[in-house]
This record gives C-alpha cells, sequence and structure tokens, in this order.
C-alpha cells in the first residue's frame, strides 16, 4: 500500500493511515531527513521481529535507531549523557544525527542481546514528526537498502513500494528521499567522537 503525503503541513487524516498500520504491530517505510526508513512501534517486540525478518536482516547484525519527537524519551532508553554530549544534542537536533549513547532497561531486549549501545535520531522531517506526535512513543528503524552497486539507498517511494510490497504494510511517499545517511557520533565516551560522517555537519 502506498501512501501519499506531502511533505510540508501533511494531512492528519492520512498520517492516522499510518499510524494505525503500526499500532497494529505493522511495517511501514516512512521518509526522515536523510534516507527512507522501515519503521515500526518500540513497544511492539513483534513488530521488531518482523520488521527484521521481512527485509532479510539479521536480528543480531541489523543496525537499528530509535526514532524520537523530542528529548522526552531521552532519558527513558539511555543512560544519563554528559553535559557536552547534551549540549550537542541540543545544538543540532532535530537534524540528520544519530547519536549512539548507552542503553537504559527500558529498551527492547532485542536490542540488548549483543549491544548495550543505541542509536537515538530526532529526525528533522514533517511526515514522520506528525506520525511519532499522533503514537506518542517512538519508533524502531532500520535503514533499507538498494540493490545497485553504485547507488547505495532507494530514494523513489514508487521503487520501494515496487521492491518491498509484500513485505512491508505500507509505504509513505514524502517525495524522493536522500541518498546520504545521517552522521552517527558516538557519545559513549566523555568526548563525542564521529563514527561515519554523513548528512549532518557539526
Amino acid at each position: 500500500m502506498l501512501i501519499e503525503i506531502r511533505s510540508q503541513n501533511p494531512d492528519a487524516r492520512q498520517i492516522k493511515e499510518v499510524v494505525d498500520v503500526l499500532k497494529n504491530g505493522g511495517v511501514a517505510i516512512v521518509p526522515t531527513d536523510t534516507i527512507y526508513a522501515a519503521v515500526c512501534l518500540i513497544s511492539n517486540s513483534r513488530g521488531i521481529e518482523s520488521l527484521t525478518k521481512k527485509l532479510g536482516k539479521k536480528v543480531k547484525k541489523t543496525n537499528y535507531s530509535i526514532l524520537c519527537r523530542d528529548f522526552t524519551n531521552l532519558s527513558e532508553y539511555a543512560l544519563p549523557v554528559s553535559n557536552p554530549t547534551f549540549k550537542l544534542m541540543k545544538q543540532v537536533l532535530p537534524g540528520p544525527f544519530t547519536f549512539i549513547l548507552k542503553s537504559s532497561h527500558q529498551v527492547p531486549h532485542l536490542f540488548r542481546e549483543n549491544k548495550k549501545t543505541i542509536g537515538i535520531r530526532v529526525p528533522d522531517n514533517d511526515i514522520v514528526q506528525a506520525i511519532l506526535e499522533q503514537l506518542e512513543q517512538p519508533l524502531v528503524a532500520t535503514s533499507i537498502h538498494s540493490d545497485d552497486e553504485i547507488v547505495e539507498y532507494l530514494t523513489d517511494p514508487f521503487e520501494i513500494e515496487q521492491k518491498f510490497s509484500g513485505i512491508v504494510d505500507c509505504v509513505v511517499d514524502g517525495g524522493i528521499g536522500g541518498n546520504v545517511a545521517s552522521t552517527i557520533i558516538d557519545c559513549t565516551d566523555n568526548v563525542p567522537q564521529i563514527l561515519r560522517q554523513g548528512k549532518g555537519v557539526v
């Protein structure tokens, strides 16, 4: 199912369609401020497993991140951060950054089987922000890749829908997506360190 939603001032009824899919344990592909991502509810452990299996990935090898609307969920899913880290996050978020933080016990067990860290994102995208607002809880996200050897990520929602039709429950068409992932910053020590330079520039 392809749901076309305008990228600015998204229609609340169309957003509710996506929210209903997610609340019913479904998996959706949505635009972010970087690339398109597959998402499901963080409270739905079966959805997380389903998301991984449907994309042909293995849980232990999959890099997940948590999409949050703002800083409200930070203390819930991550251990306390240093002052420099918090100041940096306040400076650049919402934005195209993934912050690697030490995870709390509130993070679903599937995440913590082999890792004690979690990636936190606050995307600067009206569609995913509207979805998060209606859900009132974070989303689990993982990137979707292209089969092309040159282009790493799929950017056209129609191509995404064709590839993942029958695999995910819905694809949100929010326009052509980006092909540059987020900048990853490791904040597990006192001094933040860039692990991957992506779209975000500090």
